[in-house]
This record gives C-alpha cells, sequence and structure tokens, in this order.
C-alpha cells in the first residue's frame, strides 16, 4: 500500500484520539510517526502554505547565504531556535546544492541525469559527518533534518525521493516540499534544454517522502483534525 498526504493525516489524527504521543526534550508533548514514508502529493499535511514566506525562503535559498537576517522580514522562530547569536546556520539548501564548497551537487546531478538517466546515482547529499562538530558550534543547534534526495528517470518522468532525519508535519513539511518541487521542475527545465535530440523530454513526477520522525507539536494540535 502507498500512503498519500490524505493517509498521513488520518495516521496522526488516530494518534491523537487515543493520545498517543511522546514528551520531547523541551517537555511538550509529540506526534510522531517512525519510519514514515508517502507520496508528498499535496502542499500541506495541516493547516495552510503561506506563499509570501515560501517566496522568501527559496530567494534565500537561492541566495546561499548562511545568515538566517537575509531572510526578510520577521525570522520564523524555528530559524531563531536553529541559528547561534550571530544568525549563522548550517542548512542553507541552496548552499547546499549549488555551491563549490559541497561540490555543486545540482550541476553533478543534471549531469548525471543527462548521461545516465535509466541510473540511480543522482543524488544530492544534504546531511555530512561533520554535522557533528557544527551542529551546536557557537551555539547553534542545527543537524540539518534533510538527509539526501535522489533523482530517478522513469518512462519519461522525474521522480525523487526525500529522504528526511526529522520533519515537523505543520511548518517544516510544507517549506520543505515548497523547496524539493522548486528543485525538482527546476532539474526537469535544464534536463530538457540540455538533453540531445534523441532524447525525450521529461515531465513531473512522483515526490516520494521518506522521515525517519515525522511529528506534530503540542502546540499545533488544534490543527490536527
Amino acid at each position: 500500500m502507498i500512503n498519500k498526504i490524505e493517509d498521513v493525516r488520518g495516521l496522526f489524527i488516530g494518534k491523537l484520539r487515543i493520545n498517543d504521543f511522546v514528551i520531547d526534550k523541551t517537555g511538550q508533548k509529540t506526534i510522531e510517526w517512525i519510519g514514515a514514508s508517502f507520496i508528498a502529493d499535496e502542499p500541506a499535511i495541516f493547516g495552510t502554505p503561506s506563499q509570501t514566506y515560501i517566496d522568501k525562503e527559496l530567494q534565500w535559498y537561492k541566495s546561499q547565504i548562511t545568515n538566517v537576517n537575509a531572510i526578510g522580514g520577521k525570522v520564523p522562530e524555528a530559524w531563531q531556535y536553529a541559528a547561534n547569536d550571530y544568525g549563522e546556520i548550517n542548512s542553507n539548501y541552496g548552499q547546499i546544492i549549488y555551491s563549490d564548497k559541497y561540490y555543486h551537487q545540482y550541476g553533478r546531478v543534471l549531469d548525471e541525469l543527462l548521461v545516465n538517466p535509466d541510473g540511480r546515482r543522482a543524488s544530492m547529499i544534504y546531511n555530512r559527518p561533520s554535522i557533528w562538530e557544527e551542529y551546536n558550534e557557537n551555539g547553534k543547534s542545527d543537524f540539518i533534518c534533510t538527509n539526501a534526495v535522489t533523482y530517478y528517470i522513469r518512462d519519461d518522468k522525474l521522480h525523487c525521493v526525500v529522504q528526511m532525519r526529522s520533519n515537523d508535519v505543520v511548518f517544516g513539511y510544507k517549506n520543505d516540499y515548497a523547496w524539493q518541487l522548486y528543485v525538482l521542475e527546476d532539474l526537469i527545465k535544464d534536463y530538457n534544454e540540455c538533453k540531445s535530440e534523441n532524447d525525450n523530454e521529461i515531465t513531473l513526477g512522483d515526490i516520494m517522502w521518506q522521515v525517519q520522525n515525522l511529528h506534530v507539536y503540542e502546540r499545533h494540535f488544534d490543527l490536527v483534525k
């Protein structure tokens, strides 16, 4: 059985109904699904995406700036919590996939898809072993949440599998989904522009979401309905 967003909602609603939650490190109740796997076929699980904020975050990622104050406007509490006293974090996803510092992974994945469209190696790796030294340096609390994303061309569609260490259902999923959809659509556009005349154009496939720990915090229980 392949889970979809509707199934994920049902699971969390059921868990809340029977008070199936854990107490997290801050002392608040948290509903969690360990080993979650589903097709990301909707932009939100609970709540409504803020396109205004999503646009700001996308621009910030594309800037590759690692200071959260560069997002503009009121910085979300989650980013404030993750940042050190100067506003620095590790998780600017644009820097991770676009920069020379991290081996220009976007370009390498595009090249791999063009050369080996049936392959299994087109991966962008977000997390890294050095995160054990970096996640709390100078007061940070930012152990990168996305582990890796791998892309597959099958039946002339580009699919991706998003593998996450941790994902907040309410705010985290909505913004992470928007980023992954943006990257996927960009790869499709660039692939179609660069492919040989003998190759078919590709279109949008599925985003498969795999999370080691998918969770809802107590402050968002009122949305689980």
